[in-house]
């Protein structure tokens, strides 16, 4: 049975793309939206909503309120890092990454900036080798549900004080995130956060708050937020929030709520309740257990998704296999969905 937070989604295996929502966000979004049909809507309200995700995901990361920002997409919170690259400066980023962490690097090839590509298992070991000026990568990677070993990374980016950039979109939610570690981190809070997508948060150590740009600035990034609508003059705050987006009002409502949903959940529940469901699929697959909540399976042609799909199940194709996540809202009938719809001798899986 599904979580109680969540109604079962029978075959829903589908969290790496787009998280659902638990029950009092989609209340909460409807009830949003009804208001605002009633010119009820307030600028202000709105805010509360905000702010209060804010503090809640600093506690789900394990930082300091005034460590984040908001803002909307994880491509343009990468793009605060990426125009403050020296020119003619070298990134290192992993082979295969998702684009919304490289390309905001590569659109600065204009200035000489240089995006260099290695394989995520080598990624600590480039980093000493080649002493990037920047090294930016994912977390958990979208394609695979790969982790990285980012403690490594971490250390070898301090020895040669090069600034890290770590995408959490495809971890926080289901691995525990400690974003003090690095000095910016991105997340987008559609997917494993089950919120709406138009929200996303920034991280930033203390330390890296002079080395970005705040080129996004507009008066959500002022000291005083309602003080700094008109200009010139703009005060930007001292802390995260200088680079605050002004916000997608609705989004952040549903936020909110399911911030709340899953922080009432005990850290070991969202760490091991999908990762354990999709290493009891390995197992019944005579696959080795992972430890986590994504799986992927080779299907060049096609065929592995589409007897999913036969069989009930949501499933998405990445760099040619079949990527299946498991969440909160799933159950061990999805694991038995799965293992009835493949039907294929476990010697042709290969996962990652």
């Amino acid at each position: 049975m599904a979580l109680d937070a969540w109604l079962p989604a029978p075959g829903y295996l589908n969290a790496s793309t787009l998280g659902l929502p638990p029950v009092r966000t989609a209340d909460a979004v409807r009830q949003a939206v009804d208001s605002w049909q009633a010119g009820q809507g307030c600028a202000v309200g709105y805010d509360r909503h905000v702010q209060a995700s804010r503090a809640l995901y600093a506690r789900l990361v394990g930082v300091p309120t005034g460590w984040v920002a908001v803002g909307s997409q994880a491509s343009v919170m990468v793009a605060e890092v990426a125009v403050t690259v020296p020119d003619g400066a070298e990134v290192l980023v992993v082979a295969g990454e998702f684009t919304s962490v490289t390309g905001p690097f590569e659109a600065q090839a204009r200035r000489g900036v240089r995006t260099v590509a290695v394989p995520l298992d080598e990624l600590a070991a480039a980093v000493r080798a080649r002493r990037p000026a920047v090294v930016a990568f994912s977390l958990a990677q979208s394609a695979d549900g790969r982790v990285a070993d980012a403690g490594a990374v971490a250390d070898a980016a301090r020895e040669v004080g090069a600034l890290t950039l770590c995408d959490t979109t495809q971890a926080t939610g289901w691995l525990e995130v400690d974003a003090s570690r690095w000095d910016v981190t991105v997340c987008s809070a559609y997917k494993w956060l089950c919120s709406p997508r138009g929200s996303a948060f920034l991280t930033v150590r203390p330390e890296a708050l002079e080395r970005l740009s705040g080129h996004n600035a507009g008066w959500y990034a002022g000291d005083d937020v309602w003080g700094s609508v008109y200009g010139p003059g703009l005060r930007v705050a001292s802390d995260a929030r200088r680079f605050d987006v002004s916000p997608a009002w609705l989004s952040w409502v549903g936020t909110q709520t399911s911030l709340e949903a899953l922080l009432d959940l005990p850290a070991s529940v969202r760490r091991h309740h999908g990762a354990d469901l999709a290493d009891t699929l390995r197992e019944r697959l005579g696959l080795p257990a992972q430890g986590r909540p994504v799986l992927t399976l080779p299907d060049p042609d096609g065929s592995v998704l589409l007897r999913l799909a036969d069989a009930g199940c949501t499933a998405v194709s990445r760099a040619g296999r079949a990527r299946l996540a498991f969440h909160l809202w799933n159950d061990s009938e999805d694991v038995d969905r799965v293992v009835d719809a493949l039907a294929t001798s476990p010697s042709e899986l290969t996962p990652a």
